[in-house]
């Protein structure tokens, strides 16, 4: 059996994905090929979306596809899995004759970083699948596909034209609440360092509210406030955020986002008008 291994993190799979693996399935004549999320890339830090939800998309992507197998080995390791762990795996379970790994241009140069790389190299053969017009060594097998899309990209630069349908209202969802929490996170950072207090933030999201989120703090007076404002307005219109309304006062300054509210208050203010508890008691109109 001659088989292919696709791995990556896919976070998020898109369109580019799916390409690579239905030109792979020609192309190399492959009986089977292996798609395999990580559960945190060898050469990342970090990952957006969760290895198990990563997973089930890919699950959901290529079910009707009955050569493709998407694998979970790598990510209920639970840890940065080697590329030649996964490649003996599926030689133990499976015994195929010929494995193909297809890795993508981009980390082509890379490659001699990778554990065990002697070893791996004697027990596949690599294929490339192109990007950004990289050139690589011309006696390598490559899928021809046209498809220069970055995972990384889509989710700063959310398209969901590149998202697969079937999964596009769950990416969607789910990433567009990551980006939420990361720009409260970055509020609430911003607040941090020039020494507001009682800092709180309040998910409304799920309860009908004019705003999905709210942020709350304490000042230390008037001038405090206006320079908690002034700091704000700096450093987040530098990254991209807007502000709809700001209203001034000498006790509660309130910044109208769009779908952020931050409310910076008094002392005083704070305690009289309890905004936290109507928060968290808030229900929707029609419950």
């Amino acid at each position: 059996m001659t088989v292919a291994l696709f791995g990556g993190s896919f976070d998020p799979p898109h369109v580019g994905h799916e390409m690579i693996v239905d030109e792979a399935i020609k192309a190399l004549h492959v009986e089977k090929i292996f798609v395999v999320p990580t559960f945190l890339n060898p050469f990342k830090g970090e990952f957006s979306a969760p290895a198990v939800l990563r997973y089930e998309w890919l699950c959901e992507m290529f079910k009707d596809n009955p050569k493709v197998e998407v694998l979970d080995f790598e990510v209920r390791q639970k840890r940065q899995v080697p590329s030649i762990e996964t490649v003996k795996f599926i030689i133990k379970r499976y015994k195929p004759k010929k494995i193909y790994l297809i890795i993508g241009a981009d980390n082509f140069a890379k490659l001699h970083l990778w554990k065990d790389y002697k070893e791996l190299k004697s027990l596949v053969e690599f294929v490339i699948a192109p990007r950004d017009d990289i050139i690589t060594p011309k006696e390598l097998k490559k899928i021809k596909i046209n498809a220069n899309i970055s995972s990384s990209e889509l989710r700063e630069d959310f398209n969901l034209s590149f998202i697969p349908r079937c999964i596009k209202n769950e990416v969607e969802e789910f990433y567009t609440r990551k980006t939420m929490k990361k720009r409260i996170e970055n509020i609430v950072n911003l607040l941090n360092e020039k020494k507001a207090e009682d800092i709180q933030s309040f998910d409304m999201s799920s309860k009908d509210y004019f705003v999905d989120s709210v942020v709350i703090a304490t000042t230390l007076g008037e001038r405090h406030g206006l320079a908690l404002l002034d700091y704000l307005k700096g450093e987040l219109k530098g990254e991209g955020e807007k502000f709809l309304n700001i209203d001034e006062s000498s006790d509660w300054v309130i910044l109208d986002m769009g779908d952020i509210l931050v409310h910076l208050m008094s002392p005083e203010y704070r305690l009289r008008y309890n905004i936290e508890e109507f928060l968290s008691e808030y229900k929707s109109p029609e419950n």
